[in-house]
Order: structure tokens, then sequence, then C-alpha cells
């Protein structure tokens, strides 16, 4: 047992609530007033709600992402070596070889390069819109991510389809309160999509493209090489982690904008604003509400002793609406500079494709407000998660 707790964050924070999931932030709030790092006893975990607490356990290398496989390891083999060889939750010396080698394919101009295909996929979407009101979750911020990854990864447009449902039945195993059906889901769909990155990379090895995955698997270090399952891994993680940020962040920030009782106008045409906006559409609102860690031995956060084993995770949509750190924390500013949030971690771990995720966020921003300067929230409904926090259905109209 770690450091005996003074105040039980379960107290403050019950995630088994729909309305405080719905609304977690007077919740966090609170908790981080009466202590940034506290004990959750129903999740069996410390919280880190405050930016600097929050901060020093993404950066403690004491702490570290320790994967736990899934057990019986027969029914559970593909979701775990994709978990298990993926960079999320590997630690260093690993970390830094597999960090290494996807670093240097990203480094090859693949993101710069997407830049005006973005673009086009994202008029594209808007010019498909129905007349009037429509959905941005579902016409706009699910599919654009969508295909960007699979533009990125070079996923054939016949197949782009499964992307998205694939990524939805693994990431729900991230969650409180999941199923067993939920767990019969992300282990079918890890098997699916494992096996269909694995024959896509082998089309690549035999007639190579101008694409990520080709270079993942051209990628080499002096004799070093990206094992089968690694490969196969980080193309997985990639398509996650990089749509559902991108879903998520684009929906979050739109609705925190939109719904702002002191709603700022945004020049679109000024690239500085449209990249602060985006900024806060990630702090202010987070895709992203909890990263955990696993201490590898004895360490120490804000004064808590932590014993081997022991767990404290960082929620880093508290950490963002620190006010020691945010001023008037819980108000949209789009003109916020700084803006040092946490969104896309820290540390080793810090998010590997931080700057698709930027440009393609200010892409959306800038084409969907372009098109529609005075959109307006007609009906907006959350999805019932805590981890990853999004909209089910957000539903605007065009005109005021």
């Amino acid at each position: 047992m770690p450091t005996q707790p003074t105040v039980d964050a379960a107290d403050f924070l019950d995630l088994t609530d729909p309305e405080t999931v719905a609304d977690p932030y007077p919740h966090l709030a609170t908790l981080r007033s009466v202590a940034p790092v506290a004990w959750h006893s129903g999740m069996g975990l410390w919280l880190a709600t405050g930016h600097a607490e929050a901060g020093a356990v993404l950066r403690d290398r004491r702490l570290g992402r320790v994967f736990g496989p899934r057990t019986p390891e027969a029914d559970w083999d593909t979701f775990n070596w994709l978990h298990a060889d993926s960079i999320l939750d590997s630690e260093p010396p690993k970390h830094t070889r597999l960090r290494r080698l996807v670093a240097g394919a990203f480094g090859r101009g693949h993101v710069q390069r997407l830049a005006p295909r973005i673009e086009e996929l994202a008029a594209g979407l808007l010019a498909d819109l129905p007349d009037g009101e429509f959905d941005v979750i579902e016409h706009y911020a699910e599919p654009l991510p969508v295909l960007v990854i699979a533009e990125l990864l070079g996923v054939p447009e016949a197949d782009r389809h499964h992307l998205r449902p694939w990524s939805q039945a693994i990431v729900r195993m991230y969650e409180v309160g999941r199923t067993q059906a939920d767990e019969a889901a992300a282990r079918e769909a890890a098997g699916a999509f494992a096996a269909y990155v694995e024959s896509l990379a082998a089309d690549r090895a035999k007639a190579p493209g101008d694409d990520l995955l080709t270079d993942l698997v051209t990628a080499r270090d002096g004799s070093d090489r990206l094992s089968a399952h690694e490969l196969v891994a980080t193309a997985v993680l990639l398509l996650n982690a990089g749509h559902e940020a991108s879903v998520n962040g684009f929906g979050n920030g739109l609705h925190s904008w939109l719904t702002a009782p002191d709603r700022q106008a945004l020049d679109v045409a000024d690239d500085a604003a449209v990249a602060r906006m985006v900024e806060e559409f990630l702090r202010h609102d987070s895709p992203l509400h909890l990263f955990e860690r696993t201490a590898k031995g004895p360490a120490e956060v804000a004064g808590i002793a932590l014993q081997p084993g022991d767990k404290v995770a960082a929620l880093l949509g508290a950490a963002n609406r620190d006010p020691s750190v945010f001023a008037d924390p819980d108000r949209f500013d789009a003109s916020r500079d700084p803006n040092p949030h946490l969104a896309f971690g820290a540390g080793i771990h810090f998010c590997i494709g931080a700057p698709l995720a930027r440009l393609e966020l200010e892409i959306s921003v800038r084409t969907m407000l372009s098109r529609f300067p005075d959109l307006q929230v007609v009906e907006a409904r959350r999805r019932p998660t805590f981890v990853l926090r999004g909209f089910e259905q957000l539903v605007v109209s065009p005109r005021a």
C-alpha cells in the first residue's frame, strides 16, 4: 500500500455517475483544491489533478508505462502484443529504439506534404453536407481524421470504412466500466486490424509506395529495424491515437467555442489566430483525460511515497484547467497565449503525432469556419465516456 491517503478522490469524482462523466470539471476543480494528488479507492490508483503534479507524473522517469497483459493470454494474444510492442506502452531502452525508428520514418516530409491533401479532403466533406442543419461529428469531425491517417499510411480507399469501427472497439478497453461485450469486440477488432495491417505491410514490402507505411517497412537505424509485430503495433497505434484525438479534439473544441457566453470572432486568414484557437480547443475540453503511469521502483509525487507497482494517473483535463497556470481557466479564450496545456502529454511519451494533429485541426477549423462563420449549436449529445472524452452527436445550424 502506498502512503496512507487522507482524501478519497472517489468522494469527489464518481465515474459511475452519468452527470459527473458528462461534466467532470466542477468535481475535478473541487478535488484539485482539496488535494492535487489523491487516492481513488474505486479505481485503485492515485490521481494527479494539478498542472505541476500531472506534469511531474508524466516526466518522472521512475514512473513508466507498464502494460499488464490481459488474460487468458490465448484469448488476448493479438491485443496484448499490439500494446506490448507499441511505443506507447514501452519503456527505455525499447521505447528509445522504437521512437527513433518511427521518428525517422515520420521525418521524411509526410506531414508537410499532407497539408494540401487535408485541405482537399476537408473541402470535399463540406461540399457533401446536407442542406440546413448537420451533425459535425458524423459528417466532418469523424470522417476527416480517418481519411487523413489513411492517406498518411497509404490505406486504399476501398478499405477505409473498416478503420473507425476497429479503432473504437479497441480504445473502449481504456474506459472505466467496460463490459464483457466491449472486451469481446476489442479482441475481435484487434485480430482483424492486425491481420489487415500485416497484409498491407507485406504488399508494401513487395511494391513500395510514397507513404508512411512504406517508410516504416523500410525504416533502418544501422542494422536495426522494426520487427513484424512492432511494425503492425506502430501502424495500429497511429490509426487509433491519430484519429481519436482529432475527432474529439475538434468536436469538443468547436462546442466549447460555439457555446462560450462571450464567443470571440476568429479571423480565419490569420494563421497565428487559428493556431491559438486550436491550442485552446485542446486545453479547454481535452480529448484525453487520463494517462496512467506505474512506479518502476520507489518514487515520490507531491510528497506521496510510491512503491514499485503503484499506479498514478495524470488527469490532463483537470491539469489543463488549473487556475495557478491558466487565468480564468473555465473560460474558452481563443486568444490565450501562452497556453502550456498537457493535452499531448509530456516527457518521453509526448505524442509523436502532435505536429500532424495540430496541422489537421488548424486546417479543419480554417476550412469549416471559412465556409460557415456563423455556426450555432442545435443539439449536442456526449459519449458516456471519461478517459476519451467526446461527442456522439453535435448538430449545428450554418446560420445564426
